[in-house]
C-alpha cells in the first residue's frame, strides 16, 4: 500500500480525537441542591429516560448500563462530584468509545436553575462523522428529561 493511502487510512479509522459535544442550556424551577442531589445517584434516573428510545436499562448507585437506539450498549460511572455543581460520568465496560459526560449546575435565583451537559468522547474522525448526530441527540433528549422531572 502506498505511504499516502495508509496515511489517509490511519487518518480515517485509527487516528483518536476529542470531540466534544454539548446540550443547549436548560432551565429548570428547581433549587440546584435539590437536582445535584437526584442526578448523583443512577438509581432515580429510571424515571428520566425515555422508553422508546432507552431500553435494557439497569443501575446501581454511581454506575448503570443501558442500550441507546442508533448508539448501541452504553456504561456509565459516576468520577467526580463537585458538591451542587458538577456531576462527571465516565464510560464503563463495553462501549462503542471511550467518553466523559458532565452535568453542570448554575442556580440563578431560588428555585431557578440552569442545566447543561458535556460530552468528550475519544472518537476518530469517521466515528465521529458517523455518531455525531445520535450523540447530540441523545444529549439534546436526556438534558429535555432532566429538565422536565419533577424533582
Amino acid at each position: 500500500m502506498c505511504k499516502q493511502a495508509s496515511t489517509w487510512l490511519a487518518f480515517l479509522f485509527g487516528s483518536r480525537m476529542n470531540a466534544k459535544f454539548e446540550s443547549s442550556i436548560k432551565a429548570i424551577p428547581y433549587p440546584q441542591e435539590r437536582i445535584f442531589s437526584f442526578l448523583a445517584d443512577f438509581d432515580h434516573f429510571g424515571d428520566l429516560v425515555p422508553k422508546d428510545k432507552i431500553s435494557n436499562w439497569s443501575s446501581q448507585g454511581d454506575s448503570c448500563r443501558f442500550t441507546v437506539d442508533g448508539i448501541g450498549e452504553v456504561g456509565l460511572r459516576i468520577v467526580e462530584k463537585e458538591l451542587h455543581k458538577t456531576i462527571k460520568y465516565t464510560a464503563e465496560g463495553k462501549t462503542p468509545f471511550n467518553f466523559f459526560l458532565w452535568v453542570q449546575l448554575k442556580e440563578v435565583a431560588e428555585s431557578d436553575s440552569r442545566l447543561k451537559l458535556t460530552i468528550k468522547a475519544d472518537l476518530n474522525p469517521m466515528l465521529k462523522m458517523v455518531a455525531a448526530g445520535p450523540i447530540k441527540k441523545f444529549l439534546e433528549m436526556l438534558a429535555d428529561g432532566m429538565a422536565a422531572h419533577k424533582y
